[in-house]
């Protein structure tokens, strides 16, 4: 599987001139619907348009067993992980309910999972192993394992319709996998990246924290993205990766959720940097190294709500922004076609 295909660089200056033209003679000051207005502009020149629209928004929850759970880093047992699957199928969710709210088609991806489970509707079994393997004590997964995650990812994305994809994930551990990313490839100290995951107390936090430094002391060679990867993530990151590489060269919009699909968004951008023209960030979760990582992919949150599920849940909330800020580009009238008339010239940030 090559990596190397080159994405197209989404920044043409004349397609932005044109889409800030329409944005600032809207009707309205300029300037004030705030954040709706660059993500418009992002969103345009993403889907190559002037009048952009979101079609068939798939919703993607990739799943997969951590060997470093059996370390005792989260508060749930790993059984965890194939329940929420099974909670994720039976509607039952967060995310499913969300899913439903706002007619997001919902695929579950066992990309390794420590379970057997039943083929049915909404379910993608592409299992590489039953879980990875323990990183304080080996690599999570060979290369050849990240290589078909990642292959596998891609293919996710490339038989699914339309022009989005969200992000979420499951997976007990996946926090301490994501940390372990951050640390390595932003070269933050562990204390800043590790976070309380399912609601770890100060002493767990604490043994967490140990735990990941044996991991990172344990493979120093691996600094490269790859090398990174195959040495501390998850099955679940590992193909995330790969649906986010996949989908930013069909040029669809890639609506990342929290801590752990932003890891996998730090991986595929070290890999392809015009990944993030792609990327939409749906909200800065409440695990403390989140705020930090987006910092490092200059990148800013829509919401702020103090979330800390995980599941594709917040990229959920955040969907009526992005159908929203179409609908303005599109839809609202400009002063010429409204006949309103305009702020005096000299006060340019008049209201109306």
């Amino acid at each position: 599987m090559s990596l190397s295909s080159v994405l197209t660089d989404l920044n043409d200056p004349v397609l932005r001139a044109r889409l800030q033209h329409l944005v600032d003679r809207k009707t309205k000051p300029l300037g004030a619907l705030g954040r709706l207005e660059s993500l418009a502009v992002q969103l345009g020149l993403i889907l190559g348009t002037e009048r952009p629209r979101l079609s068939e928004p798939q919703m993607l929850v990739f799943a997969g067993d951590h060997g470093l759970a059996a370390r005792g880093v989260s508060a749930y047992p790993s059984d965890v992980t194939w329940q929420m699957v099974e909670n994720f199928l039976a509607g039952g969710a967060a995310v499913s309910v969300l899913a439903r709210q706002h007619a997001l088609a919902l695929t579950v991806v066992d990309a390794g999972v420590r379970h057997d489970f039943a083929p049915r509707a909404g379910l993608q079994i592409r299992k590489v192993a039953p879980g990875t393997l323990d990183c304080t004590q080996d690599s999570a997964m060979s290369d050849a394992q990240c290589n078909r995650a990642i292959a596998e990812g891609r293919e996710v994305v490339c038989a699914l319709p339309g022009n989005t994809v969200l992000l979420g994930e499951m997976g007990i551990g996946n926090t301490s996998s994501a940390a372990l990313l951050m640390a390595r490839l932003t070269g933050e100290p562990l204390s800043v990246c590790t976070g309380r995951g399912t609601g770890l107390d100060d002493a767990a936090l604490s043994r967490k924290q140990a735990i990941l430094q044996e991991a990172l002391d344990r493979h120093p060679q691996a600094t490269s993205p790859l090398q990174a990867l195959t040495a501390f993530g998850g099955f679940e990151i590992a193909m995330m990766v790969g649906a986010i590489l996949q989908a930013a060269s069909e040029r669809r919009v890639i609506v990342v959720d929290g801590f752990i699909a932003t890891s996998a968004v730090l991986v595929a951008a070290r890999l392809q940097p015009l990944v993030l023209q792609r990327c939409v960030f749906a909200h800065q979760s409440d695990e403390s190294g989140h705020a930090l990582m987006l910092s490092h992919l200059q990148a800013q949150a829509l919401l702020k709500l103090d979330l800390r599920l995980g599941e594709g849940s917040g990229a959920a909330l955040a969907w009526p922004l992005l159908v929203s800020a179409c609908g303005l580009l599109r839809d609202m009238a400009s002063f010429d076609a409204a006949g309103v008339s305009e702020a005096s010239a000299n006060e340019p940030g008049a209201g109306l």
